[in-house]
C-alpha cells in the first residue's frame, strides 16, 4: 500500500480534442493505473488560457473524473509567446502551474517577465525546454540511428540551449522553474550544477526518456515519436543517474493520447506523444525496481510524494489528516501490455506486448475504490 501516485504532466485533451481523450476517459485511464491526482497541460481548443477556463475544467473534473485533477494555465495567450495570459486571475481560480507544453517561449523577455509576474502568487513556471531554431526541422534524435534509417534528427543541443536559459531566467527573477520531461545529459548537469548554486529549479524525467533509447525509432513506429525525441543510451543512462542522485526530481508519463488516423502516418508527419497512464508503474518496476536499480520507496517518492510537495499538492502521503488516496500494488504481477484493455482513448504506445511485472491491483481517491483487480469502478 503507497500513498496515491501523483502525475504531474499529462494531457486530458477537453475541451475540443475529445477524439483523442476526454476528463471522464483520461481519469479512468489514471484509475486504472494506480494514479490518483493529475495534473492536465493546457494545450486543449481553445487553450487553457484564461480564469473560465480554469474553472470549467475544475468543475466538470469535480462533477465526472474519477480520479483529482489539477489544471495548469497557458503561460501566454494562445500558446503564441507574445502576450502573457491571465496568469493572475488563474491562479486565484486555482491553476497548479503555467506553462505553455508543446511549445517554447521562445521570447527571453516574455519568458523573464512571465516568470517575474507569477512570483507574486508563489506560482510554479513549467517550461518545455526546447529551442525551435534548433529542432524544427527534425523528427528523432540526432544521432547514430537517425543516420542510419535517414529521418532528420534533432540535436541535443537544442535541449541543453533552452535549459540553460531558463535556469539564467531563474537565477535572474528568483522564480522557481520546472523543466519539463528532461531528456538529455547536458541539460541533466546544468540543473544538477543549478541546483548546487541553489537556483529555484526542479525538473521532471518521463517513464519513456528513463527506459527506452532512440533504437526504439529504427522501425518508423510512430508510437516513439515524442517531444524531446527519445535519446541514445548514453542519455538515458545519465537520466537514470541523475534520477537517483537527486536531480530528477519526479518520474511523469506525458500521457499524450491522439486518435488513431493521427498516427497512422509517416513517422515524420505523425504528432508527437502517446498514452502513458495505464502502463508507466508496470514499466518503472520492470526496468528499475525489479532490475534492483532503484527500491520502491525511490520509485514511490519520485511518482507522489515529491511531485506533490514540489506543487505544494495536498497528496502524496499517508500521514494523519491527509486525504485517503491509496495505490495497492502487486510488485510481483506479471502481465503483458494490450492497448485493447486501455481506458484512454489513444491506445497507441510502443510498451505494446511488453511483458511487465508489477501492476497497481487497487485505487482509492478519497478513500473510495476507483479501480479494483485493474477495472475502473462505476461511478
Amino acid at each position: 500500500m503507497t500513498p496515491g501516485l501523483v502525475d504531474v504532466h499529462t494531457h486530458l485533451r477537453e475541451p475540443g480534442l475529445e477524439a483523442k481523450e476526454d476528463i471522464v476517459t483520461g481519469t479512468m485511464a489514471a484509475a486504472a493505473g494506480g494514479v490518483t491526482t493529475i495534473a492536465c497541460m493546457p494545450n486543449t481548443k481553445p487553450v487553457v488560457d484564461s480564469s473560465i477556463m480554469v474553472s470549467g475544467i475544475k468543475d466538470r473534473a469535480a462533477r465526472e473524473g474519477y480520479v483529482h485533477v489539477e489544471v495548469i494555465g497557458a503561460i501566454t495567450k494562445g500558446l503564441e509567446g507574445k502576450e502573457l495570459a491571465e496568469m493572475g486571475d488563474m491562479a486565484q481560480k486555482g491553476a497548479m502551474a503555467f506553462s505553455d507544453d508543446g511549445h517554447y517561449v521562445s521570447s527571453t523577455r516574455t519568458f523573464t517577465l512571465a516568470a517575474e509576474y507569477i512570483s507574486a502568487f508563489d506560482k510554479i513556471l513549467i517550461s518545455h525546454s526546447i529551442d525551435h531554431e534548433l529542432s524544427s526541422d527534425g523528427y528523432m534524435h540526432e544521432g547514430v540511428v537517425s543516420a542510419r534509417i535517414g529521418v532528420p534528427g534533432i540535436p541535443a543541443l537544442a535541449e541543453d540551449v533552452a535549459v540553460a536559459r531558463d535556469i539564467l531566467v531563474a537565477e535572474y527573477t528568483g522564480t522557481h522553474i520546472h523543466i519539463a520531461h528532461v531528456a538529455s545529459k547536458g541539460a541533466i548537469e546544468l540543473i544538477r550544477q543549478a541546483k548546487k548554486r541553489g537556483i529555484p529549479v526542479t525538473c521532471e524525467a518521463t517513464v519513456h526518456h528513463l527506459t527506452l533509447t532512440d533504437e526504439a525509432c529504427a522501425d518508423y513506429n510512430t508510437a516513439t515519436r515524442v517531444s524531446p525525441p527519445l535519446r541514445s543510451k548514453d542519455h538515458v543512462e545519465a537520466i537514470r543517474e541523475a534520477l537517483k542522485d537527486g536531480t530528477v526530481d519526479a518520474i511523469v508519463t506525458d500521457h499524450a493520447p491522439h486518435a488513431p488516423e493521427e498516427k497512422d502516418v509517416e513517422f515524420r508527419y505523425a504528432p508527437c506523444g502517446f498514452c502513458g497512464l495505464e502502463t508507466s508503474l508496470g514499466v518503472i518496476l520492470t526496468e528499475l525496481y525489479h532490475t534492483n536499480l532503484f527500491t520502491i520507496d525511490e520509485i514511490i517518492g519520485k511518482m507522489s510524494t515529491e511531485p506533490a510537495n514540489i506543487f505544494s499538492l495536498n497528496a502524496g502521503s499517508l500521514k494523519v489528516g491527509k486525504p485517503a488516496d491509496i495505490t495497492i500494488i502487486d510488485l510481483n504481477k506479471e502481465w503483458i501490455v494490450d492497448s485493447v484493455k486501455f481506458y484512454t482513448r489513444g491506445k497507441l504506445t510502443p510498451f505494446e506486448g511488453k511483458s511487465c511485472k508489477g501492476k497497481a491491483v487497487a485505487t482509492m481517491v478519497a478513500g473510495k475504490f476507483v479501480m479494483r483487480d485493474g477495472v475502473v469502478c462505476t461511478r
